[in-house]
């Protein structure tokens, strides 16, 4: 098969002559120079054709066949033709592929990049929500279109709502507190850049009302207003022992001031000369030790509870028989309950059923219920002390009852309250309302017993107390 330069210097030659003899035929178009000639034009141009098709399927061969051979590539990734004629489209063709492995190359750097910023954002993101979760005060976070972005479980807990589905939904939908709500959109609104604002608010839920401080701050990206931040801390318990320690010190100085004035104003008698023979001088002597007296328990009453609640009293527990402590503070308010006539009756339980406790305060909580019980008991009535153990359930129970005025069913809720006395009861006997609220601190709080009370108005009343047994 001739090679496709011969058939390019071919169609050339019969393209020439075939201009020639037409040239020659003007004579006329039927002339046979003019047919000739005509021919050779159509002959070269086949022959051209032929051979420009021919040479271009050789070069974009032998291209390929340079593309598949090892030596074809260098390293800078450009094709070798060995045809020379060639060289403009290996040329385009390796502008082309460096052009792609430059855009590859740039978009894995970016991806690369990409990744990194998004693993970075990951833990960020991931540290910050820790951070938020271990957090025992509620927090919430809304975007500038008031749907929430990140809330933790004390939020969740304090406004009741379901942590897993509350992911960018409007706040509205949320909380069911529109004062909340109200403060988080007025802080958006206010377009506030660095300033916060705190407020008190009071949350109404299942468990109860709750006081919270919260402390709302805005989110802001330069000019664009952002969401909001709150934080709500629980101050429900800090507000009522505040006024627990207001009220404590009222009625310690209401009752410290009673026997003062009561003291004061006897002495100022004696100071005048009131009391003129030595039965006069007696009788105030004695109200003034009577009132003193009455103030030192009231101050030894106040310091016990204080340390119990405080947790700075010493507690010295030991294995001890409840009957023999029992039997104790009842030779001790013998005395006292002949005055008044009034009968003791005891049913105790053997000696070696015993309970882990602190004698002396143990002692001392007996002693204050055995008084009460002679205090409200008339003359002649009767007290009973019973001390019933419960082997299966490993308790002991302890029951002082009196056949005394009783307590009324509004007051017994609030006897063992400090200072509480019934109104009913007060001028029966003088008290400062602490000997009750001490027992109970001794039991549960220091013994981790139960106290209970049970009585009946004109019939009497029945205090006791429930602890363990040793093993």
């Amino acid at each position: 098969m001739p090679r496709p330069r011969t058939f390019y210097t071919l169609s050339l030659i019969a393209l020439g002559c075939g201009a020639a003899c037409a040239a020659a035929g003007a004579g006329g178009f039927d002339s046979p120079a003019l047919r000739w000639g005509g021919d050779a034009l159509l002959l070269g141009g086949g022959l051209g054709a032929a051979a420009t098709i021919v040479l271009v399927r050789r070069g974009l061969g032998q291209l390929a066949d340079a593309a598949r051979k090892p030596g074809a590539l260098v390293l800078a990734g450009r094709t070798v033709s060995p045809d020379t004629g060639f060289q403009f489209l290996t040329h385009a063709t390796d502008a082309l592929l460096e052009s792609a492995e430059r855009s590859v190359a740039d978009a894995r750097l970016q991806a690369k990049e990409l990744e990194i910023q998004l693993k970075v954002a990951t833990a960020e993101r991931q540290h910050a929500e820790a951070i938020l979760y271990s957090i025992s005060d509620a927090v919430l976070v809304t975007d500038p279109f008031d749907e929430l972005v990140l809330a933790n479980e004390s939020a969740a807990r304090t406004f009741e709502f379901d942590l897993a589905k509350s992911g960018r939904s409007p706040v509205d939908q949320v909380l069911r507190d529109p004062k909340m709500i109200a403060l988080i959109r007025e802080m958006r609104q206010s377009h506030s850049r660095s300033g916060r604002r705190i407020v008190e608010h009071e949350v109404h839920g299942e468990a109860g009302s709750r006081t919270f401080k919260v402390t709302l701050s805005s989110i802001s990206d330069g000019d664009v207003p952002g969401g909001v931040v709150a934080v709500l801390h629980d101050v429900t318990r800090e507000r009522e022992v505040s006024e627990m320690k207001n009220d404590f010190v009222s009625m310690v100085s209401h009752e410290l001031r009673t026997p003062l004035a009561s003291i004061r104003a006897y002495v100022e008698m004696l100071i005048d000369g009131e009391a003129d023979d030595v039965k006069t001088q007696r009788e105030f002597y004695e109200v003034i030790q009577n009132e003193a007296n009455r103030l030192g328990r009231l101050i030894d009453n106040i310091l016990n509870i204080s340390r119990i609640e405080s947790g700075l009293v010493r507690i010295n527990k030991q294995p001890q028989s409840l009957s023999v402590i029992v039997k104790d503070a009842m030779e001790v308010i013998a005395p006292q309950a002949r005055q008044k006539q009034i009968r003791i009756s005891e049913e105790l339980t053997p000696v070696f059923y015993q309970t882990l406790a602190d004698r002396d305060m143990l002692y001392q909580a007996v002693l204050n219920l055995l008084s009460n019980a002679v205090k409200y008991t008339p003359v002649g009535g009767a007290i009973t002390v019973e001390i019933l153990v419960d082997e299966p359930q490993k308790k002991v129970l302890t029951r002082i009852s009196d056949t005394g005025v009783g307590i009324p069913p509004k007051d017994l809720p609030f006897v063992f309250d400090k200072f509480y006395r019934s109104e009913a009861n007060s001028r029966m006997a003088p008290g400062t309302g602490l000997g009750l609220s001490l027992v109970k601190h001794i039991v549960e709080s220091v013994h981790q017993g139960r106290m209970f009370v049970e009585s009946h108005v004109g019939k009497g009343s029945c205090f006791g107390f429930e602890l363990v047994l040793c093993e």
